[in-house]
């Protein structure tokens, strides 16, 4: 891993930090987001040595991401855990990162698409590829990133189930291959040809399609369709997934398991979205007075 335009010493320290989280088997996306941050911090303290930095300057920087770049919850939290893991682990010396390092959490229900839209939007999809997609999306509930990093071999038609390799969390983990996905992946699959991985770059031979690829086939799709640009993405997809099948009946567990999520808690948001028991709820006041009658 390569710093260039980082003095060395600093390099040097990136590079402890990406051999750590290596020989860690921390996963592609926490390695990245991790030296990321501690770049951004060193760039910000350019006058110091990294030695110096003390908890006062990496909140001085979180102010300034926040009051400058309006950056949210997530983004500090970001780099929270980055500095405290790289004070820890690298520089040896502990390094506590206090509460109030990590902004109030906000509570916001995500961005779900009614039925009738997911059946728009494959209606109005011409292309075998952005089918092949947005089927995997919204009928397995995958992840932009598993969809990338999906193989040939990993699609069990007989067991009628995708293995998901190293998803999240670096855990391996089955999801659903429904019929009418199937069928879109075969259309797709006879078009295309694929070789290794399911969707590949034709610029880089034996290497899966870029995620940013992906996300454009997606907003591409979704454009076509008939919808605003930015409304629905990639993940609206999954959250889709999630919340009809809550509205089908599944219970909460199963889809825990199906979309590889490590704490119940995370698939409980969905509660706030299922349709189909809020339809039929009756408020008290209209009970009170429908009974007075």
């Amino acid at each position: 891993m390569k710093f260039a335009s980082l003095r060395e010493t600093r390099r040097a320290r990136l590079d402890q930090l990406h051999q750590v989280l290596v020989v860690g088997n921390y996963g592609r996306g926490t390695i990245k987001s991790y030296l990321g941050e501690m770049r951004l911090l060193f760039h910000y303290h350019h006058e110091l040595n990294v030695e110096q930095i003390s908890q006062q300057h990496i909140m001085d920087y979180m102010l300034f991401i926040k009051t400058v770049h309006q950056v949210g919850r997530d983004k500090c939290r970001a780099v929270a855990q980055s500095c405290s893991f790289f004070f820890r682990h690298v520089i040896k010396k502990e390094f506590v990162v206090p509460s109030k390092l990590y902004p109030r959490k906000e509570f916001r229900l995500p961005n779900v698409m009614t039925q009738d839209e997911v059946k728009q939007l494959f209606v109005r999809c011409c292309d075998v590829r952005g089918l092949a997609v947005i089927s995997l999306l919204y009928g397995c509930g995958l992840r932009c990133g598993e969809v990338q990093q999906l193989k040939l071999s990993d699609i069990e038609r007989k067991n009628s189930r995708i293995l998901i390799r190293q998803g999240k969390g670096n855990k391996d983990r089955y999801a659903q291959l429904p019929y009418h996905v199937l069928k879109h992946l075969e259309d797709y699959y006879r078009a295309y040809r694929p070789s290794v991985f399911l969707f590949e770059s034709k610029q880089l031979l034996g290497k899966p399609l870029h995620q940013r690829s992906i996300q454009t086939i997606v907003n591409s799709t979704m454009t076509n369709a008939g919808f605003v640009s930015g409304k629905f993405t990639t993940h609206t997809l999954r959250h889709s997934y999630a919340t009809h099948l809550l509205d089908l009946g599944c219970d909460i567990h199963s889809i825990k398991t199906l979309l590889g999520h490590s704490k119940i808690e995370t698939t409980m948001i969905y509660l706030h979205l299922q349709q189909s028991k809020r339809d039929v709820l009756v408020s008290p006041i209209d009970k009170l007075f429908d009974d007075a009658k």
